[in-house]
């Protein structure tokens, strides 16, 4: 890699990181993309292994085969019930097999699958419907009254009713009814919704013209993030941003072979979900385990009990692994790779997280990676023999990234930090119906003609092309893994009668990482009262999904301020800082 000068970054086309790696290893610089749909992409693999596993689901097992057909039967009935060509279609599914089929059947027909939280809030399901114009929806049982609650606001036409009780085994089956079952309030006979059994054989009046030839370049899935205003926006990605991902995925994993098991306990909501644990491995011949819903000891029961080749989350949850009992004295020696993202990953927990699995004979240590949704997900990874502290990696091959002065096109020094940019395969097209963000996002540099997103994420390069993430320009909350905008939440605690105005922060937390605090002003005669705090708490519920939930609220008569009169909400951080240090220096003085 040649370094014109020592004190500016190389030209974008010398700027190759994997030219060294690949020195050591058969990771290819430069990638043969496929560009058709995703769900030719899963096609190919099943023509060639059609009795491989494609996934398994709380013991039961389904081949490729079986998959495809299930992919089409479900295409056929989205068909026969009006979906069509570019359609928005909402998904609000966890990780099971009809999220899986009704995923890859909305691609097969020419739609857009609309993929959002199942335990949203009622007000953000109808945002997302409305904002999306979906004409159907698809959800569990649990989730059925949210859904109908607001459907007169929405323009849908049908409502797809499935239930994880349907796609398992005849024993666990009845464990579940006794167990999770048996929580879910019964949905009406006379309920104007499609259950799954009789959608699918909705597909018997279908006989032809299901499928649609989609390009790579046409829009597939629509994914939502607050992009560099933090208001939340749909993000909408190609064909080929998901296959190109798999393609970077595999290529950057030299030790990767088809039926390796990835462990999909990422929600297919978020694009580290869907776009690395999912998509990536079934396109690539490999064997996925859906985990419907996640704990940490449900995380280590899965891991333990299908012997995983490739585990991914976030650092909370692999913060949590650590303590787990049945962890304990157990082999991970089956493990290849071990990805951290979501969150930056401590330098003290990566060397824990590498300890706990030299202990568990993995030969294996945890690899950080970095993206934003705005390209499916990563596009930087820590390489397999190449790790520098405190680095988040080097980009995938063909995949371009440069430190700028935040919001321009000029390059900084190496080791100087400024504003992330990233240029690849996996870029967004667009945001969807918001030209004005999507103009402030997607950027042509004049400079090397290339097109970038502006992150809005701040870091530095080193002089081998090492990135080191340094924090986030915009105001965003990271709990669990979740990015949450405090403006957002502002808005809707504005929005009730006894608020004058309100602020919202991230408070450090041990596990989460960050939990969401609410400083509160009241109207004039309103008073603050446990009463008044749990009126505005329900109203939160109302309108907000519960990672997003306040955990407390604090009246104040007033706001701190700043020189221009906005809200000073770094002042409330430092006094909640300063809180949490006294209460840990008061409880070491105990």
């Amino acid at each position: 890699m040649t370094v014109k000068n020592d004190n500016f970054t190389a030209p974008i086309t010398e700027r190759i990181p994997w030219a060294k790696v690949s020195e050591s290893s058969d990771i290819p610089l430069k990638l043969d993309y496929f560009d058709g749909s995703m769900f030719e992409a899963i096609e190919n693999v099943a023509k060639k292994y059609p009795n491989a596993i494609a996934f398994d689901f709380m013991g039961r097992s389904t081949t490729y085969r079986k998959m495809v057909e299930n992919i089409e039967k479900c295409a056929k009935a989205l068909r026969t019930i009006g979906v069509r060509e570019n359609d928005c279609v909402t998904i609000a599914m966890p990780n099971c097999p009809q999220a899986i089929y009704m995923f890859y059947a909305v691609n097969l027909v020419g739609g857009i699958a609309n993929m959002i939280h199942p335990l949203s809030a009622e007000k953000e399901i109808e945002h997302y419907i409305n904002a999306s114009n979906s004409v159907t929806a698809v959800t569990l049982d649990q989730f059925y009254h949210k859904f109908e609650n607001i459907r007169a606001n929405t323009s849908v036409v049908n409502i797809i009713i499935a239930s994880i009780r349907d796609e398992l085994s005849r024993p666990i089956k009845a464990g579940y009814m006794l167990t999770e079952g048996r929580k879910i309030e019964k949905i009406p006979k006379d309920a104007p919704v499609i259950r799954w059994e009789q959608f699918m054989k909705i597909s018997n009046s279908c006989f032809y013209n299901y499928r649609k030839p989609r390009k790579g370049s046409d829009p597939a899935v629509m994914l939502y993030s607050g992009g560099t205003t933090g208001t939340t926006k749909g993000i909408v990605l190609s064909n080929s941003n998901f296959n190109n991902l798999g393609q970077q995925i595999v290529a950057t994993n030299p030790m990767y072979r088809p039926g390796d098991k990835m462990l999909a306990a990422m929600p297919l909501f978020h694009g580290f979900g869907l776009g690395v644990c999912v998509h990536s491995i079934l396109s690539q011949a490999g064997r996925v385990i859906l985990l419907p819903r996640f704990t940490p000891k449900s995380y280590a029961k899965a891991i333990l009990k299908n012997k995983c080749n490739f585990i991914a989350g976030v650092p909370t949850l692999f913060e949590a692994l650590l303590r787990i009992p049945q962890m304990e004295g157990k082999d991970l020696s089956y493990l290849k790779g071990c990805f951290s993202g979501g969150d930056s990953l401590s330098i003290e927990l990566k060397k824990k997280l590498d300890k706990f699995l030299y202990d568990h004979n993995a030969t294996i240590q945890v690899r950080e990676g970095y993206g934003t949704t705005e390209t499916v997900t990563a596009c930087c990874l820590t390489p397999p023999t190449m790790y520098k502290e405190g680095s988040i990696g080097i980009p995938f091959p063909d995949t371009y990234m440069k430190i700028v002065e935040p919001d321009t096109d000029n390059e900084v020094p190496y080791y100087t930090e400024g504003e992330i940019l990233i240029s690849g395969p996996t870029n967004m097209q667009y945001y969807w119906e918001n030209p004005e963000e999507t103009a402030m996002t997607l950027r042509k540099s004049e400079t090397d003609g290339l097109t970038w997103v502006h992150t809005g994420d701040l870091g530095y390069m080193d002089d081998e092309g090492f990135i080191y993430f340094k924090g986030r320009s915009k105001r965003m909350i990271i709990s669990s893994g979740y990015n949450i905008y405090p403006a957002q939440l502002e808005n809707i605690i504005d929005a009730h009668d006894d608020v004058l105005m309100s602020c919202v922060i991230g408070v450090p937390d041990p596990y989460k990482m960050q939990k969401v605090k609410a400083f509160v002003a009241l109207k004039p005669g309103i008073e603050a009262s446990e009463e008044e705090k749990k009126k505005l708490l329900d109203h939160c519920r109302l309108h907000l999904a519960k990672y997003e939930m306040p955990y407390d609220i604090e009246f104040r008569e007033s706001m701190p301020k700043t020189l221009v009169g906005k809200v000073a909400y770094r002042v409330l951080e430092e006094e909640e800082l300063m809180k949490i240090k006294q209460e840990e220096n008061e409880k070491g003085s105990d």
